[in-house]
């Protein structure tokens, strides 16, 4: 469906990332191994918090209808802006058309939130699914996607007070009206979100064959495992990379999310949870 990637640690210039690893996310838009789409064409986005933020500083974000490969803007911004913790995502669009509101991350406050996969059976669930967003947040949804009505959906549930829950419970609403409307698997992908602190990715789907979620090691072993390869000194030791597939080939650089799970990443740190591993 598309590819993502996000990043906490040291901050970085976006390109070191977006445009100039082996397997960028500008490459994977035209060439992705992993990907359910080989090409990921359809528009992109890019958010990322300030060097400066502070708790509960909203984010910037930029998106475009062109394919990453071609917009010249991407490279200019993604030299000059310099973040602790960014998303970036490339789309290919499944029905829902290429504009500008539908490419994602999506934003609410400090919330940062990217998805890749879909919600099955849209046009059956769609008018439910809506409905069951809060009155506050309904009239924020300005795209068609069901990636951004998934988002407004876990914001009503709580994802503000507790990220796991909230989603967990939006997933189960998404399940639920699926499953009344006669679609077998109503929920596919993995799911970035932020605060501007932490960074919850979670991955599942109701088949249990969700797209593939992996994470990098920690910096300083990737260093000590590769001293020759120039390009890991640019990073910190806190430098830490979640992305729909790996960005290089280096063995052992990045380890896959298993299905089910939910990997948090704070302060430099890893951690696994299960996620709705019983939900079906």
């Amino acid at each position: 469906m598309c590819r993502w990637l996000a990043y906490s640690g040291e901050p970085i210039q976006l390109s070191k990332l977006i445009l100039d690893t082996q397997n960028s996310l500008v490459a994977q838009s035209l060439n992705s191994p992993l990907g359910a789409e080989t090409v990921n064409g359809d528009g992109f986005g890019v958010g990322w918090y300030p060097k400066d933020a502070v708790d509960g500083t909203p984010p910037a974000f930029f998106h475009s209808i062109e394919p990453a490969w071609h917009d010249e803007n991407l490279r200019e911004i993604t030299h000059a802006i310099e973040s602790p913790l960014f998303f970036a995502h490339v789309r290919a669009a499944a029905g829902p058309p290429i504009q500008q509101t539908n490419c994602h991350p999506f934003r609410h406050e400090n919330w940062l939130f990217m998805h890749n996969g879909s919600l099955a059976g849209m046009n059956l669930v769609r008018r439910d699914l809506a409905l069951a967003v809060a009155p506050e947040f309904y009239p924020l949804i300005r795209g068609t996607t069901d990636s951004e009505v998934l988002f407004y959906l876990a914001l009503t549930l709580g994802l503000r007070d507790d990220p796991v829950a909230g989603m967990a419970a939006a997933i189960r609403k998404v399940e639920e009206v699926g499953h009344a409307h006669g679609v077998e698997f109503p929920m596919q992908g993995t799911v970035a979100v932020s605060d501007g602190a932490m960074v919850w990715a979670f991955r599942y789907s109701s088949q249990g064959r969700t797209r593939t979620l992996f994470h990098s090691i920690a910096m300083a072993t990737l260093q000590e495992m590769y001293p020759e390869q120039a390009r890991l000194r640019g990073f910190g030791k806190n430098a830490r990379v979640i992305v729909s597939e790996p960005l290089s080939d280096l063995p052992g650089a990045f380890v896959e999310v298993p299905e089910a799970t939910v990997a948090i990443l704070e302060q430099g740190q890893y951690r696994h949870e299960p996620f709705l591993a019983n939900a079906e």
